[in-house]
């Protein structure tokens, strides 16, 4: 049976907006209260989809969730009607408003982590949805991103979707940003890399002192045994604290992953020749680990224009290329030794430039717009095929995106409740192009 890596994107939703809420990451803070345009976001991130199912990928797509969120404002005490609601806190808390109005659920490599079937006890392919506890504006996202998976990823013989973890910051858990499956071929046992930022429980021990460190060991540990994973299957890797100070808030920012590779920054991890030989050892020897040199390549440009934060790929031929965002072509140090890469390095063929700019000014890349699950020929089929993208659907979601989305949002696009309706009667609607049912609150109330 064949074998292989599905990705399913995030598509942006029509609240798209750089409300700046995210401590750490540079790109959302340096660009706060910028006017957004939503429609362009959305077509870019089709685009890429698009771009990726044209050279014989699997690729999917994944729901934005609804904005604003008034589940979680009726949680905090506010009452009446939903326009009640908006209207007390855009005058009163405006800072909530941004926060539940938030489009970050399209980084859907925070969505959850996932364990392919392989190393699962009931040969299912596990998902734990990411509880996102260090940030409000994300920490509203799990109930709605379990329903879509659930919606999504429908067959409960073929996957098993878990609830987020409880307890807080103090289980942090930011889903597959921090999460990474080595083998050598797709379908057969391999390594599931689980990186954590500190550890909870116990204060002794390295971590940032600027920024915080969203994923904790204890979160990390949790998954892995929510999910069945053996011991020998797993490592627990710490990101080194100084580059999260830096700005590189998920392990996915300074490095990427697929198959027997490794693409990393040489301040990725905590005792990183350690790291690296442990992966070394586990793999049977037959790995390969690409370490830039921060002489080659600094860690401010490497935050700057997310290099780490692209897809490693393998094409149905075999050939292997690195997505990587435009603002890598822009920069003359990175474009100059990505350039040299692909031709001094066996492990990389190609680098290919996608134009996703509205979401990298909000501070995310290409490998924060998707969700990796690795599939074969009978887990497709328990997939939702409305959600798979080809020509026809790319086709449908566009004209969508052009009739519900604007193409200018800023804070006083945020007050006005005729946007609200907008968005929601948008969702309802896109529910029904991709066959979800209700999965959003403002559907079920």
């Amino acid at each position: 049976m064949e074998h292989f890596e599905a990705n399913f994107d995030g598509l942006v939703g029509p609240s798209h907006n750089y409300g700046g809420l995210a401590k750490g990451n540079i790109a959302s803070q340096s660009n706060q209260s910028l006017t957004s345009n939503p429609r362009q976001a959305a077509l870019q991130g089709l685009a890429k989809m698009l771009t990726l199912h044209h050279m014989g990928l699997v690729q999917g797509v994944f729901a934005p969730h609804a904005r604003p969120d008034l589940n979680s404002l009726r949680q905090l005490g506010f009452s009446g009607t939903s326009r009640d609601i908006l209207n007390k806190v855009a005058t009163k808390h405006p800072e909530l408003l941004q926060a539940v109005y938030s489009a970050s659920s399209m980084w859907v490599a925070n969505a959850a982590t996932v364990s392919p079937r392989a190393h699962t006890p009931d040969n299912r392919v596990h998902m734990t949805v990411a509880n996102l506890a260090s940030h409000l504006h994300r920490a509203i996202e799990p109930p709605t991103s379990y329903n879509i998976l659930r919606s999504t990823f429908r067959d409960e013989q073929r996957f098993k979707i878990h609830h987020d973890l409880s307890y807080g910051a103090l289980m942090g858990d930011e889903g597959a940003a921090n999460h990474t499956v080595f083998t050598h071929a797709y379908g057969e046992p391999g390594i599931e890399m689980f990186v954590y930022g500190q550890r909870s429980l116990y204060r002794d021990g390295p971590r940032p002192s600027h920024f915080p460190a969203r994923q904790s060991l204890e979160a990390s540990q949790a998954v892995a045994r929510q999910h069945g994973l053996p011991e020998e299957r797993c490592m627990f890797v710490q990101q080194l604290p100084a580059s999260i100070d830096a700005g590189v808030f998920h392990n996915d920012v300074i490095a990427v992953g697929n198959l027997d590779t490794l693409f990393c920054h040489e301040y990725a991890f905590q005792d990183q020749a350690r790291v690296i030989d442990e992966l070394h050892d586990k793999m049977q020897g037959n790995f390969t680990a690409i370490e830039v040199p921060e002489s080659d390549v600094s860690v401010a440009t490497a935050v700057k224009t997310y290099m780490f934060n692209s897809q490693l790929l393998k094409l149905p031929g075999g050939k292997r290329i690195l997505v990587v965002p435009g603002e890598c072509e822009e920069n003359m140090e990175t474009w100059n030794f990505l350039q040299a890469l692909k031709e001094s390095h066996p492990a990389i063929d190609d680098v290919l430039v996608v134009d996703i700019k509205q979401s990298m000014r909000n501070g995310g890349g290409p490998a924060c717009l998707r969700l990796r699950v690795p599939m074969d020929h009978d887990l497709i089929m328990g997939v939702n095929p409305d959600c798979l993208i080809n020509e026809e659907k790319f086709n449908v979601l566009c004209q969508w995106v052009e009739r519900h989305y604007r193409d200018r949002v800023d804070a006083d696009t945020l007050r006005d409740p005729d946007f609200m309706d907008e968005n929601f009667r948008a969702l309802d609607e896109l529910t029904r192009i991709l066959n979800l049912g209700p999965v959003y609150p403002f559907q079920m109330n």
